[in-house]
């Protein structure tokens, strides 16, 4: 580009002549570039143009150059001296410009060099750019500088000047005349910046290992040696510590490769590993405090992997004082969670170790993994009840391996092979090989481990902790993409991964992103190439055979890893850490960041989520369902649906079938049923009836063959005008006395019914319509319950009759009349169970479990609410008197709740082996379906019943900590009033 610079260049005549008289210094600083070009050229200076025949040699140029180069106007810039590059059109002889050429005017002189140079020409100070059109151009290099007595002040404005259009001040009211006076940038050039050596460092700490373009040790290496060289100022020395323990617990991928820095900085500047190691003790500390088990985990794996740096033990004295913790927990009960959270955290943190620098630990690992097998390989009392596939009755495909047995194996089976651990990363051995120095080099100086105290008693942290089940969807395939469950990769990177999912669901771009990139954070070789099709899996297995045992390629694919890790959180029972939609959006984003790796990856998982749905767990069936129609929500609702389509003409019992028919739905829900059928083969077209399609259904009392259809339409009206009371009631009292006059024996319910079809009729243009209507009629709402329980129940009866061709409208409904008390829970489960059983057909609509599901958790949130005001410090007698109240007459209506579902739920199940009997009305495929749906709505809530003991046990012993942590829905004051239009 054209320097600014080139505004001082002064007049030149060339080469070989004598100054043109008529150009003065001060000319030649108003006109610098004018006076270059006529050096080039030969022309006068005093002529206004120049024209192509001025060039000694004259030659045809293409006829927009010459235009352009025929109108050079002279410009007036101000600008400072110094060297300055021109380009210039080649003349057609070579020696139109000398090899090297100088003139001199009043103190100034030139020198010009020539060489070829791409396809830029400048011309008065316009830039005009035509890539080919010239076979070569010459570089005009002028060092040039000003004559004594010149300076660069602006020279003041005469009158003459401005009278004659000059630009040195005043206004300059005269039209451009030529375009290429617009590219002419007037804008000054900004100083150069230079960022400090802290904000740099900051960055390089950030970006750390994320580049697959940039080898990961020379990272390391460099920022190693920034640390080193200006360790000694205190902003750069604080942004290295903070942010260094900083990474360690949010972005836990990046542990080896911080740890790699200090090894590197250790030999040449010990400081720096002792004061990591100090603000690590301190760190750890306060999270052994408060009972954030993750983050000690992780503090952990850091010091573990610098165990080459300390002196005798190091990392093993805090593994044993873990363990003797969980040793503890474990005596005083066999149930207890967080004893079994212990012995993962000491698990977790060996291969760390026994990657590391450091030589010689393999005897205490052994010792250490001894003590350990005898908790770790105890089954858990809760174990059958988190088993994503229970089977339900049949003989089971999958056979549940707790997380903790598996990695006790894994390790022992790594401490065998002597521990290889190939795809922990060691970028401290690489840096060390090519710096041609050996291991103990770099660890001369050895440091102490921090003081650190593990509490007794230990607190348990936010969450109850159940035995964990491993999880994978990619388990059956004919080539392995994920590890197998014998390799101790299998848990390393599972563990990595899904603490980077649960510690940022702040942001679920970050995360995404974290997923596609997770092969730049293992081994080199511990991944294939990214996005490699599934088939070509086969070549590279193929050629495993050229190899030697032990060095055989990889077939694991990085995005398989990362979307089994998301899917084993998504899939998590009791409950993940976070709400279930954070999940989902994380996939959703991968797959709009890289769609030719992720998506697949999830079509091989949706595939075989599918397959094993009919023995999956009920509740994992629903969250699996949910997500599913939500992701295809995202995607223009597009799937391969003729891949099901032998299963449409399953019975409306089978749990493909029922999947299908409830994926459906919930599409609809997030679009609107047209759209949806459009999107289906035709075999799939009946499973979506015309009646879906209306947005408004219809007032069914506008029938005069319904019974009370004239009052009926009459309460419609009163309702739409805001009549009186006094009307409205008039309209029911006739309903009631009519009803009565038919032998009905409570005749609140058809008025009931007439009533809230008229209020649901109303609020079918939208939910504030309806919320509108309902907060009119709440009084009378509300009055319905204490008279009668029939006619509270038909309050659910008419709501989800008159939305019985979109039920999810309808549970939405019921869960606000629920926040406004005008529905309790137990009619809700009475309603669902007692009055509509169907001998367990109803048990197969996805919207009946929906509605069942939320009503049970509001009941037991409200008690954790309550629990967690009671426990609070600081309450006086009194409040604590009354919350004790409280709390007692909360969980016994919770018991009550879950006796009456158990009863419900069992009845079912008799009801339907009684109709298989002989005799009854159930063939036997249907009665065994029926069946196996009341077994696994039995297994889903006697489980939450288990959930909400270990809690409220821990709770009340006074360990419990202060937040729920439950999906983050307890954040609130105990006893706040639920609002109408809450969203759970």
């Amino acid at each position: 580009m054209l320097s600014s610079s080139l505004a001082k260049l002064l007049p030149r005549a060339r080469s070989g002549g004598t100054p043109d008289p008529t150009i003065d210094a001060d000319h030649s600083r108003r006109c610098p570039l004018r006076a270059a070009i006529c050096f080039l050229t030969g022309a006068n200076p005093s002529t206004r143009t120049i024209s192509v025949a001025n060039l000694s040699t004259p030659r045809v140029l293409p006829g927009e150059v010459s235009r352009k180069f025929e109108h050079v106007r002279a410009r007036i810039i101000m600008v400072d001296c110094g060297n300055v590059n021109l380009r210039v059109q080649k003349p057609a002889a070579a020696e139109a410009l000398p090899e090297e050429a100088e003139a001199s005017t009043e103190g100034g002189k030139a020198s010009v060099t020539r060489y070829s140079v791409p396809t830029t020409v400048y011309n008065s100070g316009i830039k005009q750019t035509r890539k080919g059109f010239l076979p070569a151009l010459h570089e005009v290099q002028f060092q040039a500088s000003l004559p004594t007595g010149l300076t660069n002040a602006r020279r003041p404005a005469t009158l003459e000047d401005r009278r004659n259009g000059g630009s040195r001040g005043g206004y300059q009211n005269r039209k451009r005349r030529f375009r290429e006076d617009d590219d002419y940038d007037h804008r000054p050039q900004r100083r150069r910046y230079e960022e400090p050596v802290y904000v740099r460092l900051r960055k390089e700490l950030l970006g750390l290992a994320e580049s697959p373009l940039k080898r990961t040790e020379d990272e390391v290496s460099s920022i190693a040696k920034t640390v080193v060289d200006s360790y000694d100022d205190e902003e750069l020395r604080n942004t290295f510590l903070e942010l260094a323990l900083q990474l360690v617990v949010e972005q836990p991928l990046k542990i080896p490769f911080l740890a790699a820095i200090v090894l590197a900085a250790n030999p040449q500047k010990s400081q720096v590993a002792h004061d990591v190691l100090a603000r690590s003790g301190i760190v750890m500390q306060e999270h052994l405090d408060v009972g954030s088990w993750r983050e000690v985990k992780l503090v952990l794996r850091f010091l573990g992997c610098l165990q080459g740096l300390f002196e005798e033990d190091g990392v093993f004295l805090v593994l044993e004082e873990l363990f003797s913790r969980a040793v503890d927990l474990q005596t005083a009960s066999s149930e207890d969670g967080l004893g079994l959270e212990l012995v993962k955290i000491i698990l977790l943190t060996i291969p760390y170790v026994m990657a590391s620098s450091a030589t010689e630990c393999e005897e205490r690992a052994l010792a250490l993994l001894d003590k350990t097998d005898i908790i770790a390989s105890t089954p858990h009392a809760l174990e059958a009840l988190v088993d994503p596939y229970p089977g339900n009755g049949e003989q089971k495909s999958h056979e549940p391996q707790s997380v903790i047995s598996l990695l006790q194996k894994q390790l022992q089976t790594e401490a065998a092979q002597e521990w290889p651990l190939s795809c922990i990363p060691r970028p401290w051995k690489v840096s060390q090989q090519e710096n041609g120095r050996p291991d103990t080099e770099l660890l001369t100086t050895k440091h102490s481990l921090p003081p650190i105290a593990v509490p007794s008693p230990v607190s348990p942290g936010a969450r109850p902790r159940l035995p964990e089940i491993y999880f994978s969807v990619y388990a059956d395939q004919d080539i392995e993409t994920v590890p197998t469950v014998e390799d101790v990769a299998s848990s390393l990177l599972r563990d990595s991964i899904v603490d980077t999912i649960n510690i940022l669901d702040y942001n679920r771009n970050a995360t995404a992103k974290f997923l596609i990139d997770v092969d730049c954070y293992f081994s080199s070789d511990t991944f294939v190439k990214r996005a490699t099709p599934f088939d070509k899996l086969r070549d590279v297995a193929g050629a495993n055979g050229e190899h030697q045992a032990g060095q055989q390629r990889s077939t694991w694919k990085p995005e398989d890893v990362a979307v089994d890790a998301v899917f084993s959180q998504l899939f998590q029972l009791p409950m993940p850490e976070h709400k279930l939609v954070y999940y989902h959006a994380v996939l959703t984003e991968a797959c709009k960041i890289a769609p030719a790796a992720i998506a697949p990856s999830l079509g091989r998982a949706i595939r075989y989520l599918y397959k094993n749905v009919d023995s999956m767990d009920l509740e994992l069936e629903y969250r699996f369902m949910d997500w599913f129609s939500h992701h295809l929500s995202n995607f223009g609702f597009t799937w391969k649906w003729t891949e099901w389509i032998d299963d449409v003409g399953l019975p409306i019992l089978h749990p493909k079938k029922a999947f299908m028919v409830g994926a459906l739905e919930k599409e609809i829900r997030l679009s609107f049923a047209q759209r949806i059928r459009g999107t289906l083969p035709e075999p799939y077209q009946p499973l979506i009836p015309e009646a879906k399609e209306k947005d408004t259904p219809d007032f069914k009392y506008s029938a005069e063959q319904i019974p009370y259809s004239h009052q009926g339409l009459e309460i419609l009206r009163l309702l739409r005008t805001k009549a009186p009371e006094t009307e409205l009631q008039t309209q029911l009292t006739s309903i009631e006395e009519a009803a009565s006059s038919l032998g009905v024996t409570d005749p609140l319910v058809p008025s009931t019914d007439a009533y809230v079809t008229a209020i649901c009729f109303i609020g079918s243009k939208s939910l504030s319509h309806l919320l509108s209507c309902v907060e009119r009629c709440k009084e009378r709402l509300l009055a319905i319950g204490p008279q009668s329980e029939r006619g509270r129940r038909q309050i659910v009866t008419s709501v989800m009759g008159y939305w019985k061709d979109q039920p999810g409208i309808g549970v939405n409904i019921i869960d606000k009349l629920l926040n406004y008390t005008i529905l309790t829970p137990m009619s809700v489960i009475e309603w669902a169970l007692v009055d509509h059983p169907d001998r367990g057909r109803t048990l197969a609509h996805a919207h009946l479990y929906e509605m069942v599901a939320s009503t049970i958790f509001k009941v037991t949130n409200r008690v954790r609410q309550i629990t967690l005001t009671r426990n609070q410090s600081g309450l006086p007698a009194p409040q604590v008197a009354l919350l004790d109240g409280t709390l007692a007459r909360e969980r016994a209506e919770q018991a009550k709740l879950f006796a009456t579902l158990e009863d419900a739920l069992v009845g079912i199940a008799a009801a339907s082996l009684d109709g298989l009997a002989p005799g009854g009305d159930m063939a036997e495929p249907e009665a065994v379906l029926s069946h196996a749906w009341a077994t696994r709505w039995l297994r889903v809530f006697r489980r939450k019943l288990a959930v909400e003991d270990v809690w409220m046990a821990e709770m009340l012993s006074g360990i419990g900590d202060a937040d729920g942590g439950r999906n983050g829905t307890v954040d609130g004051p105990a006893l706040a009033a639920p609002r109408p239009d809450e969203v759970v």
